[in-house]
């Protein structure tokens, strides 16, 4: 597992284009990207566990972790030190329709598979790496 923080230019990207950019959604098996803001209780408490499982796995997989790609990347946000906190406030809670923090974004090889505003350790885990059921529009033409 490999934490991100994400920059203001990244968020400036962000914005410009509307959408997660595809370089990072697609950085990894397994991706989720929090958008938060820093006095957030319940963003404090999931930096919390990231910190512990991103430190488990390191310790897990000694001096391996560093030369394996991570399968899972977790990207983060923490929008109200940006200088354009007001408008990426907007953008988000107008985008996504969810006027929560923290917000999580998940994703599988690069597809979005799902969201959710603060969950505990497991069910982060759960919504990160759930099993994805294949695409309805297919199995429903087919």
């Amino acid at each position: 597992m490999k934490r991100i923080q994400l920059t203001e230019e990244d968020a400036r990207e962000i914005l410009s284009t509307g959408k997660i950019p595809d370089r990072i959604v697609n950085s990894a098996p397994f991706v989720a990207v929090v958008l938060t803001q820093g006095w957030c209780p319940q963003w404090k408490a999931m930096n919390a566990y990231l910190d512990q499982w991103c430190q488990e796995e390191t310790r897990t997989n000694g001096e391996n972790a560093s030369s394996a790609k991570p399968a899972v990347f977790v990207y983060h946000l923490v929008y109200d030190t940006l200088p354009f906190f007001n408008r990426f406030l907007v953008w988000k809670e107008n985008t996504f329709k969810n006027y929560d923090i923290p917000y999580v974004r998940y994703y599988q090889e690069g597809k979005f598979v799902g969201e959710s505003n603060f969950v505990d350790f497991q069910g982060f885990k759960s919504l990160l790496m759930r099993k994805r059921e294949k695409d309805e529009t297919n199995s429903r033409s087919a």
